[in-house]
């Protein structure tokens, strides 16, 4: 009686499952998601198990497979909808996190980095009795995704939910991430000096833009438009390229995942869910056999002959569907200045190719 008729053959027509249902799922998987089968097989063996459902008189269930495939459809199109939620993990040894400030030095050419962090707005309709508490400052409904992302695009922490309407400093100080690193607990290692003769020791730190204030653990870039060719303005630019990473997890979401296309129609919670959904199949795809069909190298940025060229996520029509958080004005400490100034000189001094 729930079922339109055209399914109801499903258990006895080997026809429809065998032509039907297998071809759909396919185009699903590879038209939609850029994922190879044997990665699908893969995912629907993790999950399989928890997203099966129970045989009952009433009515036999869809088979994890074909869930699997919908919840898949939807998050690349918007145009049906399943829940999935998955997780991710920070770093949590020394060791993990010298492989991730190892990547980011030898790929984008800047020391110490322990992740790149940004936060968006998530386009979302306007929740029932509501008020103004999503209406962010751009005029629309969010949810806020707050994330850090490492030297290859892949996603090591995500927070998403905060009220549109939160201010900036509030959106990461509201995250359980916040307090981890104030709290020095996170296991990261202390700070070393960039190279012999030096003295001056330098921390691990996150790489923000100007919506983040300058701490222990975050770096940003100098405020203003240095002059060209200045100390100040090599930081920067090596700052932003560094930090391209975070803005090209966000663009390949963008891309990827037509749910992002529109503002989405769920309660905030379930839209968190989807979100969270995204990020976990974007990190499992970036380190899977999919990897170069998801996210091929001409979507993201990429160094050639030491200059930086823009992916094409850039150019879509759909990049901007996930609007900055805005930028503040913060006044930054003396020690973080001088720990700034030393990265920087160092570039000058020592980095003499890697300049732009």
């Amino acid at each position: 009686m729930w079922m339109n008729d055209i399914y109801l053959s499903r258990t006895s027509d080997d026809l429809y499952l065998t032509t039907i249902l297998e071809n759909r799922i396919e185009a699903t998987i590879v038209q939609f998601m850029r994922m190879s089968k044997v990665d699908f097989d893969f995912l629907l063996s993790m999950i399989g198990p928890r997203i099966a459902r129970q045989t009952t008189h009433m009515r036999e269930p869809v088979e994890p497979r074909v869930r699997l495939a919908i919840a898949l459809k939807y998050l690349a199109t918007g145009e049906s909808y399943t829940s999935l939620n998955f997780f991710f993990k920070m770093p949590s040894t020394m060791d993990e996190w010298f492989q991730v400030s190892n990547r980011f030095e030898s790929k984008w050419n800047f020391p110490h980095a322990i992740g790149a962090i940004d936060g968006k707005h998530v386009r979302i309709q306007a929740p029932r009795n509501s008020g103004s508490e999503y209406f962010n400052y751009k005029h629309f409904f969010s949810i806020i995704l707050m994330a850090i992302v490492d030297a290859d695009y892949n996603f090591l922490y995500a927070d998403v939910g905060c009220q549109g309407r939160m201010s900036d400093g509030g959106v990461w100080k509201h995250t359980k991430m916040y307090r981890k690193f104030e709290n020095n607990s996170l296991n990261i290692p202390e700070p070393e000096i960039l190279r012999i003769p030096y003295k001056t020791k330098i921390p691990y730190m996150l790489l923000g833009d100007k919506a983040f204030a300058s701490t222990s653990y975050c770096i940003r870039p100098y405020t203003g438009t240095p002059p060209e060719g200045s100390v100040k303005r090599i930081f920067n630019k090596r700052h932003a390229r560094a930090r391209r990473t975070v803005e090209n997890a966000f663009g390949i979401l963008n891309n990827v995942f037509g749910v992002y296309s529109r503002p989405m129609k769920q309660a905030p919670e379930v839209a968190r869910k989807v979100v969270l959904a995204t990020i976990c199949l974007h990190n499992f795809l970036r380190k899977r056999e999919s990897r170069n069909t998801y996210s091929p190298p001409e979507l993201t940025d990429r160094v050639v002959q030491g200059r930086i060229i823009n992916g094409s996520w850039r150019t879509d029509n759909g990049a901007t569907t996930m609007q900055n958080l805005p930028q503040l004005p913060l006044r930054t400490s003396r020690e973080l200045l001088a720990v700034r100034d030393h990265i920087a000189n160092d570039f000058v001094m020592n980095n003499q190719i890697n300049r732009s």
